[in-house]
């Protein structure tokens, strides 16, 4: 019979770091509170502040960043102590207190990355304060723990096995920018072989980027406009990719070679200035050299009307169309990830304070949100569970709202998983201990020895084996604690496992009154609500090629488009956070999660096109290339709507569209009849129509892929 293999998922040892750095000072802290101190109240916050701060946080970034963020995460701890303990006498002030303090912090996360990093030992602070009540004399003993733990976290997460630099998301993203930069330096080298290595370095560079965000549940820490533009980042790099990779074939006949390549001279030179912004260097992206040679492109194109005019059919005629169009999707893009880039850097200059404003309540300030509705479900919970842990006078109270706090992680129809999860692992754990209490004595040394080694297994086993793992050895920790501090033996396993069972039950019952579907239903539906936003931006942007639309409406609806893939963003990483998402492939719900994007890129790239149709008339009347590419726009943005509506329904998506070669004539034609005419706003017309049209090809190519993923349905079940 074969046993069971453990299953462990560490890659590059980080947690493995974690863990052990917290299995050497948290008992040395530990022992400084019991062995000089003597307070009952100072060894346990010198305890738990040890346990929050170096294993619930992991903050990120530079190093100056990283202490600003622990220092910072101190004195709110401290702050929290006080308000805590002075809240703690009435159990319905506390009650009171803990729902405002717990909104404030949970919701605080949508506004700074670190905020949402440190959220949790945030609240461990406030909740070890005001769940178990004293008089406001232990205030200066608790502070006194809370302090020598902040003090001893800070000096070992920045001392001892500090995050290599290199090992950042945007060091990554550099590493891809420059590969890309290779890439397009190459495109017009004759050298195909050199060519198939740079692809390849290219490609891996750009997966591997995208793998590391996909299995970082909460995106970069930091602020969140440079956490924003580093997640988008990535997907414009994979955009990028794309394009590099249509254009870097064999060399066929093209009307504007010459303009072309310095076209992408000048793309690899922004791709690598803004790899060296990325990893902290002075560099300046040449935007306006990038600009000046994608108008040259398209002035080229346009003089060199005759030598199109000459392609013996329509399939020549694209052909020599088709490359300068994907350079000139290229530039654009390039463009987009400079500006990325900058804002992920830190670079970038802030937006004035009301339009920042502005966008925050557009985005989080309503129902629709995320960070709203899990902010006051968290609250909810952790004062109904404060109020009951009060009420019933257990011992050991805060347990309770640990309990609670677990599992509101979780949506409600998963907490059953993680109340059967934590309270196996509980139950192994109460075993455990005892059993070391049992058989060891309750000796001094002998649990001072087992300390370290519990501790270190309760760091690590949540990160890399399993919840119920870290459940487990996390009780081993409270039962190996209390019997140092108080000696009673295994009773105290009895009093945890039900005073962590009333706080699961009180979290259970609070998200199913309030939303019992959890995050997995507000993904599918901001799935839906960004497919039809970047949908209608799409058309919008088409329609407004050929004077359907009114100037001002593809700014609104790109506004509109943005806010929703916004949105979408926050809705994954809380159900990447999950538990109960962790069953699932999260790769497959990211690329329906990153689907809304490319039609945001598209609508944008589409929008741009305006500057081809200067001086020229828009036509959309019937019969005209406006009207054909009019019919596109709509049957393209009907698809993406229904696909919205299946994935939050349950249904089967609609079947990709098939390409309309008649449609594609029509365009054609219209092309060359303008050839002939010779005129330039007829001609700037046509080509702007075409190239729409071409994105709409690309769009369409992507809808068997997205149907796919929604049919499958691995990384986000269709049904609740």
């Amino acid at each position: 019979m074969k046993l069971p293999r453990l299953a462990i998922a560490d890659p590059g040892l980080s947690s493995l770091r974690i863990a052990a750095r917290a299995a050497i000072v948290m008992p040395a802290v530990f022992a400084v509170a019991s062995q000089l101190i003597r307070q009952p109240q100072t060894e346990a916050f010198a305890a738990f502040g040890a346990f929050a701060m170096l294993v619930l946080t992991d903050f990120s970034g530079p190093p100056v960043s990283r202490f600003t963020a622990y220092l910072s995460l101190a004195l709110t701890g401290a702050v929290l102590v006080v308000a805590g303990t002075l809240c703690s006498a009435n159990p319905w002030l506390a009650a009171a207190a803990m729902a405002v303090a717990g909104f404030v912090i949970l919701f605080s996360g949508v506004i700074n990355g670190y905020f949402a990093a440190g959220g949790t030992a945030a609240i461990l602070a406030f909740v070890l304060s005001v769940a178990v009540p004293v008089p406001a004399s232990a205030i200066p003993w608790r502070l006194a723990g809370w302090g020598l733990a902040a003090a001893a976290a800070l000096c070992a997460v920045m001392l001892m096995w500090p995050p290599r630099q290199t090992e950042t998301l945007r060091a990554d993203a550099a590493r891809a920018a420059a590969a890309l930069a290779d890439l397009a330096d190459a495109a017009f080298s004759a050298d195909q072989q050199a060519i198939a290595r740079l692809r390849d370095a290219a490609q891996g560079e750009v997966s591997g980027l995208r793998r590391r965000l996909d299995a970082t549940s909460h995106r970069p820490t930091g602020p969140a406009a440079q956490a924003a533009a580093l997640a988008a980042l990535v997907d414009e790099l994979g955009w990028l990719l794309d394009s590099l990779l249509a254009v870097t074939g064999p060399p066929g006949a093209e009307p504007c070679r010459a303009e072309n390549g310095q076209a992408m001279a000048a793309a690899a030179a922004v791709l690598r200035a803004s790899g060296r912004q990325l990893t902290g260097l002075d560099a300046q992206p040449q935007l306006g050299r990038l600009e000046q040679a994608q108008a040259a492109t398209v002035r080229a194109l346009v003089q060199r009307a005759s030598v199109l005019a000459a392609a013996p059919d329509d399939q020549e005629l694209e052909s020599q169309l088709q490359r300068t169009f994907r350079i000139r999707a290229i530039t654009f893009t390039t463009a987009q990830i400079a500006g990325y880039a900058r804002t992920a850097s830190g670079l970038a200059p802030r937006p004035p304070v009301w339009q920042a404003l502005r966008q925050f309540a557009a985005e989080h300030l309503s129902g629709r949100s995320v960070w709203l509705r899990n902010s006051i479900r968290g609250a909810a919970g952790l004062a109904v569970a404060v109020f009951i842990a009060q009420r019933t006078g257990l011992q050991h109270s805060f347990w309770v709202v640990l309990g609670t706090l677990s599992v509101l992680r979780s949506n409600a129809l998963g907490t059953s998983r993680s109340v059967v999860s934590a309270l196996a692992g509980t139950a192994a754990g109460i075993v455990l201990g005892a059993a070391i209490v049992l058989v060891l004595g309750a000796s001094d040394p002998v649990l001072w020895g087992v300390l370290p080694v519990a501790v270190l297994v309760a760091a690590y086993a949540p990160r890399a084996v399993s919840f119920a793992a870290g459940q487990a050895a996390f009780t081993v920790v409270l039962v190996v604690l209390f019997n140092i501090i108080q000696p009673t033996g295994w009773k105290v396993g009895l009093i945890r496992i039900e005073d962590v069972a009333i706080g699961f039950a009180v979290s259970l019952g609070v998200g199913l009154v309030f939303w019992p579907r959890g995050a997995a239903a507000v993904l599918r539906r901001d799935l839906a609500e960004a497919y039809s936003r970047g949908a209608a931006y799409v058309m919008v942007a088409a329609d407004s090629l050929i004077g359907i639309a009114g100037p001002a409406e593809p700014s609104l609806a790109g506004q509109a488009a943005t806010a929703a893939v916004h949105q979408l963003d926050d809705a994954f990483r809380q159900y990447l956070a999950e538990r109960s998402a962790k069953r699932a492939s999260p790769e497959s719900a990211a690329r329906l999660v990153a689907g809304p994007a490319r039609l945001l890129r598209a609508g944008r790239s589409l929008a741009s096109l305006d500057q081809l149709m200067a001086g020229s008339e828009h036509d959309g009347s019937p019969g005209t290339p406006g009207e054909s590419l009019d019919g596109q726009v709509q049957a393209l943005r009907s698809w993406y709507v229904t696909l919205g509506d299946s994935i939050v329904h349950g249904m089967a998506p609609p079947p990709p569209q098939q390409p309309d070669p008649e449609a594609r004539g029509q365009l054609l034609q219209h092309l060359r009849g303008s050839l002939a005419s010779g005129e330039g706003p007829a001609l700037n017309q046509a080509l702007a129509v075409l190239w729409a049209s071409q994105h709409l090809d690309i769009l369409r190519r992507l809808e068997a892929h997205l149907g796919e993923q929604a049919v499958s349905g691995p990384g986000l079940p269709l049904r609740g």
